[in-house]
C-alpha cells in the first residue's frame, strides 16, 4: 500500500472498511466491530429451571452509549421491564415509551419490543417475565409520578413501598414495586406466601437477608450488594436487613395477584410474630 492509500484508510471511521478506488452506490462498505468495542449485552440471571421456581425468569440489559438492542419477543411471557440506570426508550410494536430512573414498563406476551440507549452513559434496565395466556395492554408505570401519589405507597416503619405495577393494572402474574429501607431497619413481622413466588433485586446499598421455610431451619443467610438478586420459592419467610445506610431494592411477584399489606393489615401495622398469605 503506498503512503497516500494508508492516510485514505486511516482518515476512515473506526471499524468502517472502505476501498477508496471501487466506489459504488449500490453496495455498501463493511463494517468491522472489534471485540474490545462496547456492545449491547443481554444476561440472563435465572429461569425457573435454575431457581427453584414455577414461572419466574430475570436478566439484565446493558446497553452503551448510543447503541439499540434488537428485536426481542416473548412469545409466551409477560414482561416487566424496570429503568434501573440511565435512561432509554423502548419501542413496543411501534410505539415509543421513553422511561427515565425507575421507571416500569409492562410488555404483554407475543410483542415486540426493542431498548435504545440515546445518552452518552451506560444504561441498565431489569427484566422480569413470567409465562402468561393472555395478552393485557402495555402500561407504563412513572416513578416521578407515582411516587408522589400516596394511593401508590405504603408506609411501613422504616420503609415505604411503591407499587409500580399493581392490581389495577391487567395481567396473568406479575405485579411489583420498589421498597426503600431506611438504615438500620429490618422486615417485620417475617411472611411467606402460599400462592406467590418473588425476588428481591437490589439495587442501591448492602444489607442482608434470610429465606427459610421455618426458624428451625433457618439455612440461608446472606449478604447483599447492589446488584445481588434472590429468588423466593413459595412457603419461604424472607425478611430483608438494611446496615449503616439505606438500601433499595425491586421485588416482582408472580402468581395470585395482591400484595401482602393489602391483604393482611397486620403487616401495615407491624403486628405478629409471623404473617402467612
Amino acid at each position: 500500500m503506498d503512503s497516500a492509500s494508508q492516510a485514505v484508510q486511516l482518515a476512515v471511521p473506526p471499524f468502517t472498511i472502505a476501498d477508496p478506488i471501487h466506489q459504488s452506490e449500490t453496495v455498501k462498505p463493511g463494517t468491522l466491530f472489534k471485540t474490545s468495542a462496547a456492545k449491547v449485552t443481554y444476561r440472563q440471571h435465572f429461569t425457573p429451571a435454575t431457581s427453584q421456581l414455577n414461572w419466574l425468569s430475570c436478566g439484565e440489559y446493558e446497553l452503551p452509549a448510543h447503541t439499540s438492542s434488537g428485536n426481542v419477543c416473548l412469545a409466551n411471557e409477560e414482561t416487566l421491564l424496570f429503568m434501573w440506570k440511565g435512561k432509554v426508550t423502548v419501542t413496543v410494536n411501534g410505539d415509543e415509551y421513553h422511561l427515565d430512573s425507575y421507571d416500569t414498563l409492562y410488555i404483554p406476551r407475543g410483542a415486540q419490543f426493542q431498548i435504545s440507549n440515546a445518552q452518552s452513559d451506560v444504561a441498565k434496565v431489569m427484566q422480569c417475565s413470567a409465562t402468561a395466556e393472555n395478552v393485557h395492554p402495555i402500561h407504563h408505570s412513572k416513578f416521578a409520578e407515582y411516587s408522589q401519589r400516596e394511593d401508590r405507597i405504603r408506609h411501613l416503619a422504616g420503609k415505604d413501598v411503591f407499587m409500580m405495577f399493581d392490581v389495577p393494572e391487567a395481567a396473568d402474574k406479575l405485579i411489583a414495586g420498589y421498597t426503600f429501607f431506611q438504615a438500620h431497619q429490618r422486615s417485620w413481622p417475617p411472611h411467606n406466601h402460599t400462592d406467590q413466588e418473588e425476588v428481591y433485586i437490589f439495587i442501591k446499598g448492602h444489607g442482608a437477608m434470610e429465606v427459610y421455610e421455618s426458624p428451625e431451619k433457618l439455612c440461608f443467610v446472606t449478604s447483599v450488594n447492589e446488584g445481588d438478586m434472590v429468588t423466593i420459592p413459595m412457603m419461604n419467610y424472607h425478611p430483608v436487613f438494611s446496615q449503616e445506610s439505606p438500601l433499595e431494592f425491586i421485588w416482582c411477584i408472580a402468581g395470585a395477584r395482591y400484595w401482602v399489606g393489602d391483604k393482611n393489615k397486620d403487616f401495615m401495622d407491624g403486628k405478629g410474630d409471623s404473617i402467612t398469605t
